[in-house]
């Protein structure tokens, strides 16, 4: 590009510590990422909605005719470096400085420092959380508690894997010529500039997990940021690797376009179940035909689930790459044995489920699950992981990937729905992305299968087990009742945000159209 180029701007004041990150020499970095990429990037948002569009109309996703070739010739990515031959068991949570140092402690062999699902993209959050990353990849990150307790990194620790944020989610803090450049480009290229040479000094290399892929088409964009990022910073072509979440249903579909779209570079594929059950339910949302029922009766056992994990399994290991199981979003129950008996034991069986079906590692929300998942994958595993398994004799049609769910819609179910969604996006409008709530550790994923089924359910009047139909008038007597119950039980200061968490939801659940993510209209609304 011949001429002056427009510079980055920062709508927030940036404090000393923040300085550190955004230095002139990583904020070009950034604004060269966002010129060359962002034009593209906002046409395969665009196509995103015509895909979309097509689906309304009674559209349903399948397997390309044109890519046919791609799934059907021998191939394979390139070999897993040695440090990363074993992920058994992977922990991932937001980077706050007291969370990266525990995931980084845990005893999983990956930690996954998270920008997207359970981080609320305030200002501080995002760039101390690159801050925290900074600071734990020279191994002089530490932290001490209110109450006086001391935090510092052990010895040996997780590989660190980050996840910035998806494609469609703006960073409004950093513009340039006034538009809100891609958080995407943020939370990848200000990591990746400032941390490879020590990620290689000792050992390592940079590792991305990339959320929330649509199309082939936008794994194809990728690898255009991350090969000119290399270039640019003198990397060897292959050096940045990434594991990529099949967390939306058109995605599954395409996983072998995916692989080879990166396939110098590509360590595996996860089961994002929580977001690609969201995603199911987005992908039909007009389809009356295909209304999945409570929330808690949809696991990985229903039969459009299972497909789906046994064929990532499948295709992953054909190309010689990872298939990675989903979340334990279980926490411990402390003074409740009996409870948190009953919870563990979910979680064990669901480890069990993985490691025999053949995924190579899994993901835990807390420390304290981690012992119980390595656990079920040592029993299986005859090294560090199962990539010899094929599943040679498996096969999966497009009509059982899509398969709906039986099961019934409670009142119960309904009221969980709400209330767990206006407790949590409280909490993320206060700048807190992962919330204990029920014993489960919640994210947008989780809220977001709420707050679409909650649309769904009411734009197709669905009926409850008890035979009522599910009206705007029920919901809204459900929502003034909850919000009252909340605001009761909740400390003083949380009682405006209840009130603005509740008043988001129900203007979601009240419009003609599901809004994409939540997090958009709440991002409006963030602190900071």
């Amino acid at each position: 590009m011949s001429g002056p180029q427009p510079k980055l701007e920062l709508t927030q004041p940036v404090s000393q510590n923040q300085a550190t990150i955004l230095t002139p020499p990583a904020l070009e970095f950034l604004a060269e990422l966002v010129r060359r990429f962002s034009p593209e990037l906002m046409e395969l948002l665009s196509a995103r909605g015509k895909r979309q569009m097509a689906f309304d109309r009674g559209a349903v996703p399948g397997f390309d005719p044109s890519t046919r070739d791609i799934r059907e010739d021998e191939w394979k990515v390139a070999a897993i470096p040695s440090q990363v031959q074993d992920r058994r068991t992977e922990i991932t949570g937001p980077v706050s400085r007291k969370m990266v140092i525990n995931a980084l402690n845990s005893g999983a062999q990956v930690y996954m420092a998270d920008f997207e699902d359970s981080t609320a993209p305030t200002w501080h959050n995002v760039i101390d959380g690159q801050l925290n990353l900074y600071d734990a990849v020279r191994r002089q990150i530490d932290f001490e508690s209110p109450q006086g307790k001391s935090y510092s990194l052990n010895d040996e620790t997780a590989v660190l894997m980050v996840r910035p944020r998806g494609l469609h989610l703006p960073e409004r803090h950093v513009c340039l010529s006034g538009q809100a450049v891609p958080g995407a480009l943020v939370d990848f290229g200000l990591f990746l500039f400032h941390n490879h040479e020590q990620q290689i000094k000792r050992g390592g290399r940079p590792y991305f997990y990339l959320p929330k892929l649509q199309h082939y088409d936008e794994a194809v964009w990728w690898e255009k940021v991350i090969n000119w990022a290399e270039d640019h910073l003198g990397l060897e072509h292959g050096t940045v690797r990434i594991t990529i979440l099949i967390e939306t249903l058109p995605a599954v579909f395409q996983m072998h376009e995916i692989l080879h779209a990166l396939r110098d570079r590509i360590l595996g594929l996860n089961c994002g179940r929580w977001d690609y059950i969201f995603s199911y339910i987005k992908t039909f949302k007009n389809h009356a035909d295909r209304i999945l029922p409570d929330r808690d009766s949809v696991g990985m056992t229903v039969p459009f689930l299972a497909t789906y994990s046994k064929l990532l399994i499948q295709t992953c290991h054909r190309r010689g790459a990872f298939a990675m199981g989903g979340m334990a979003a279980q926490i411990p129950i402390r003074g409740d044995d009996v409870a948190n008996a009953v919870a563990m034991e979910k979680v064990r069986i669901d480890k069990e489920r993985e490691a025999g079906n053949g995924h190579d590692g899994t993901w835990v929300a807390h420390p304290g699950l981690e012992p119980m998942a390595r656990k079920e994958f040592d029993k299986v595993l005859e090294g560090p992981n199962q990539i010899n398994r094929t599943l040679a004799d498996f096969s999966a049609s497009a009509r059982e990937l899509i398969e709906p769910s039986d099961g019934d819609i409670t009142e119960a179910g309904v009221r969980k729905n709400i209330r767990v969604a206006i407790q949590y996006l409280a909490a993320w409008l206060n700048g807190n992305g992962c919330v204990p709530i029920d014993h489960l550790m919640e994210d947008a994923a989780t809220a977001e299968i709420g707050r679409s089924q909650l649309w769904q359910w009411l734009k197709h009047g669905a009926l409850l087990d008890d035979g009522r139909q599910i009206t705007i008038d029920w919901l809204d007597g459900l929502f003034t009742r909850i919000q009252s119950d909340l605001i009761d039980s909740a400390a003083a200061d949380q009682s405006t945000a209840i009130q603005n968490a509740t008043k988001l939801l129900r203007d979601m659940t009240h419009d003609t159209e599901l809004v994409e993510f939540l997090t958009l209209p709440a991002y409006d609304q963030l602190s900071d």
